[in-house]
């Protein structure tokens, strides 16, 4: 069983940054793609980043391409999303989630284990 905690996320003005982080409990964190989602309010959860196991293979959604960066560090057990150039349309609640097997994937339903989410809130 992997345990994720999201933190990192806040109020921030249009234009500005944030990083979240995503840490996990499982020593075995290399086994396990890792990806970003975000679930606006009033909306299905979307898909945000994908990180493959080794780190060498990402994946974003189009609304995001060139101002968010997934990375992740084995040492610390954690995957991290810079996020830069917020516009309010980025205004979700962003869940970090692990999927075992050795692709990245860009469906909720393909991964296995989730964390309870961090707010991220952008005033225009």
């Amino acid at each position: 069983q992997v345990q994720l905690v999201e933190s990192g996320g806040g109020l921030v003005q249009a234009g500005g940054s944030l990083r979240l982080s995503c840490a996990a409990s499982e020593r075995t964190f290399s086994n396990y793609a890792m990806g970003w989602f975000r679930q606006p309010p009033g909306k299905e959860r979307e898909f945000v980043a994908t990180v493959s196991r080794g780190g060498g293979s990402t994946s974003y959604a189009d609304s995001v391409k060139g101002r968010f960066t997934i990375s992740r560090e084995h040492a610390k057990n954690t995957v991290f999303l810079q996020m830069n150039s917020l516009k309010p349309e980025d205004t979700a609640v962003y869940y970090c989630a692990a999927r075992r097997g050795t692709t990245i994937a860009r469906i909720p339903s393909e991964y296995d284990y989730w964390g309870q989410g961090t707010q991220v809130t952008v005033s225009s």
